[in-house]
């Protein structure tokens, strides 16, 4: 799949580079250089990470809810209290990487405007 996404990137970033030159004989176009292609690149990279993360941080959620229903029924306060805090935690963290992942998704946007017009 990254495979195929890369290809297509650079497809594009071709095309786009094709364009420039052809658009260069009337007016100035500046072509796309291996530095916008590598920070593209890069932040698809960290939304693949960070829809990773989402997953993970869900499984871990369920995973403490599922001891915190256990612990009440078994009577042991503490570690219901502890595994609460952790169900917390993990809110959080997801919250967090669903912030990371708008940012991700904005500069992808970015990027490939940057790209597209010279």
């Amino acid at each position: 799949m990254i495979r195929s996404v890369r290809t297509a990137v650079l497809g594009a970033a071709m095309a786009v580079a094709v364009a420039g030159v052809a658009g260069a004989q009337t007016t100035a176009g500046s072509p796309v250089t291996r530095r916008e292609v590598r920070d593209l690149r890069r932040d698809h990279r960290d939304l693949v990470r960070d829809r990773h993360d989402v997953r993970a941080d869900k499984r871990d959620l369920r995973a403490d809810k599922r001891d915190v229903r256990q612990d009440i029924k078994s009577g042991e306060r503490r570690e219901a209290r502890q595994d609460l805090r952790d169900v917390r935690h993990d809110r959080r963290d997801i919250a967090g990487d669903k912030h990371d992942i708008r940012a991700d998704k904005r500069d992808i946007r970015q990027d490939r405007r940057r790209i597209a017009q010279p």
